[in-house]
């Protein structure tokens, strides 16, 4: 890695942060797409992405007021889906999947995780400054793609050339210019490979416009709709009850990573939040889970699962998602 700024090293290693990049760029090079994707109505329910908040993702001058500079990390959770994938593979696993960082980030939600990884970073760097996060209204790929962290994936994902696209974005942004070179804009190296698309059971891909059509996709169907709702076409062929990473996990970009020994750690969860995550939903006859979930509580299951991705969907949303493999 570059130097960032009198950071040490070993802390950004600590943190999980694997690349980050530099702005001064306010202005996504993507919203005339952004825009474009939602006058068609491929947001689907994602309400948040066509409301009020779409014209303040024009500008980071929404989040950041008189803003100047944006520092750009790319925080892993590889290791983690590395041991994931691990345990699909053994005599534990019930078969059922969930996306790679619902059981990451030591079992929490991503979102408390990288805001105190940002907020401790931002009180080193010692300037005022602003988090940034997917919770703003900020196109946080596109933020990440002009500091130079990758390029638009044909399924919408950013890829690292060297990280692949196990990653959540987070940033900094400040008021003033900082003393950081900058990255070129990195140019796109899926070139003929249409795997992400080919594999989707749902059709969810909209290739030649690289982007999610919402309704179709698995991620949105289990963990943004909470309530009973239709499934999109093909949902049936998948196992994924919370979130879906199949479009990630057949990209060539990942896979390199776990042929260069990227993955060459040890597989267990490194701590306990993360392991009752995995043994409550993949590691129990998925009836078990079932008739667990019908007995208990929504503010029971609040309870049980607060602070962790699993929360958001709530009772009835996974209850929804396991439909598929009983008569519930």
């Amino acid at each position: 890695m570059r130097k960032l700024l009198d950071l040490d090293q070993k802390l950004l290693e600590d943190l999980g942060i694997v690349d980050w990049g530099y702005t001064e760029e306010a202005v996504p090079k993507s919203f005339d797409r952004y825009e474009s994707w939602v006058e068609k109505g491929n947001h689907g329910p994602l309400g948040y992405l066509s409301d009020h908040r779409k014209d303040l993702r024009k500008s980071l001058e929404a989040v950041k007021e008189n803003f100047e500079s944006a520092i750009v990390f790319l925080f892993s959770y590889a290791p983690e889906k590395a041991a994931l994938e691990k345990f699909y593979k053994s005599k534990d696993s019930n078969g059922l999947k969930v996306a790679g960082y619902s059981v990451s980030f030591e079992g929490h939600d991503y979102h408390y995780k990288i805001k105190e990884k940002l907020e401790l970073l931002g009180h080193k760097i010692d300037k005022p400054f602003k988090i940034s996060l997917d919770i703003q209204p900020v196109l946080e790929r596109d933020l990440a793609y002009r500091s130079g962290l990758g390029w638009f994936g044909k399924n919408s994902m950013l890829i690292n050339r060297k990280k692949g696209s196990f990653n959540m974005i987070g940033a900094l942004l400040f008021e003033e210019k900082l003393p950081i070179s900058k990255q070129p804009i990195e140019t796109d190296h899926c070139g003929q490979c249409t795997a992400c698309f080919d594999i989707c059971p749902t059709d969810a891909i909209d290739l030649p416009n690289r982007q999610i059509i919402a309704n179709k996709c698995i991620s949105t169907f289990t963990i943004e709709l909470f309530k009973e709702s239709e499934a999109p076409v093909g949902y049936d062929k998948a196992d994924e009850i919370f979130g879906c990473d199949l479009c990630q996990d057949i990209c060539p970009w990942n896979k390199r990573m776990e042929r260069e020994g990227e993955f060459s750690i040890d597989h267990s969860w490194p701590t306990q939040r993360s392991k009752e995550l995995v043994e409550f939903f993949l590691a129990r006859p998925p009836l078990e889970i079932k008739n667990e979930l019908e007995s208990m509580s929504n503010k029971a299951y609040i309870r049980k699962f607060k602070g962790t991705s699993f929360e958001r969907t709530g009772r009835l949303g996974l209850l929804k998602n396991l439909k598929k493999f009983f008569a519930l």
